[in-house]
């Protein structure tokens, strides 16, 4: 939401305020029962402003923090990115490296998936896999056919594929028809929309990011009251503006009188 949207929101609720505000001065000319209802009319129009006219503003909070953290000098943000083996893992690397605010791009481990093991298939692979590639530094063999491999530091994942699927099919007869590979994306954070954009055109969206943007995000977020008390404290601020209107003019005259005792103090 841009500042002038912003700006127009928060004066309508003002308006409407000011409003409230004058049903409560109204008090006088009704019967004392009315009360009540002019609190609840207050709290029902503090309700509907908060909820069309200052939720949305609130709800861009955690933006407007994150924007202040992208605009700090040498910060960096993470991102960690699962890409699937048919996606053009060379062309990726070089449209994320020629993006200004590039740090380091590194291919760390990959996920295999294939039919769930017994017991036997389960053993088999725990020994083998580790023999496949001396590159492969952890791996983890699970019952449901999953097996992870941590690659070492600099080693390309399309090679460590290649290997496993060159045993593969020496060994079964057939080739690997899907893996997953999990990267690690290193930027500056100011650059953050830039990469955004570069994975989003590719089908590419960052499943974990860590950083001082996100660590706003998440602290704001922790801090933030749900849209429900959101809506009810606007009520309860429409409720007070009310009660205001309603005591203004015996506040009014207990000023005066307070001035006039004042004065008269003051002369003796």
């Amino acid at each position: 939401m841009d500042i002038i949207t912003s700006i127009i929101y928060i004066i309508l609720f003002i308006i409407m305020m000011v409003f409230v505000f004058s049903i409560g001065m109204l008090r006088k000319y009704m019967p004392k029962k009315e009360i009540l209802l002019v609190i609840l009319v207050a709290f029902l129009i503090g309700s509907i402003g908060g909820a069309f006219f200052l939720e949305p503003i609130y709800q861009e909070v955690p933006s407007v923090m994150t924007a202040v953290e992208r605009n700090m000098p040498n910060n960096e943000e993470t991102l960690y990115l699962d890409l699937s083996s048919s996606n053009d893992l060379n062309e990726l690397k070089q449209a994320l490296s020629a993006t200004e605010g590039f740090k380091s791009y590194n291919e760390d481990s990959i996920t295999i998936t294939l039919w769930s093991f017994s017991d036997v298939e389960k053993s088999y692979f725990k020994e083998i896999v580790g023999n496949i590639d001396e590159n492969y530094k952890n791996y983890t063999v699970n019952s449901s056919g999953t097996i992870k491999i941590q690659l070492a530091e600099n080693y390309s994942a399309a090679s460590a594929l290649k290997s496993f699927s060159d045993w593969y099919k020496l060994v079964y007869g057939d080739t690997l028809s899907y893996a997953q590979i999990h990267a690690k994306l290193v930027i500056d954070a100011s650059q953050l929309d830039k990469f955004e954009k570069v994975l989003l055109e590719r089908g590419i969206v960052a499943s974990k990011m860590e950083g001082p943007i996100q660590n706003s995000f998440n602290s704001t977020n922790q801090s933030m009251v749900s849209d429900t008390n959101f809506v009810l404290i606007t009520g309860l601020i429409g409720v007070v503006v009310a009660i205001i209107g309603i005591c203004f003019d015996s506040v009014v005259v207990y000023y005066r009188r307070l001035r006039k005792f004042l004065r008269t103090k003051q002369k003796r």
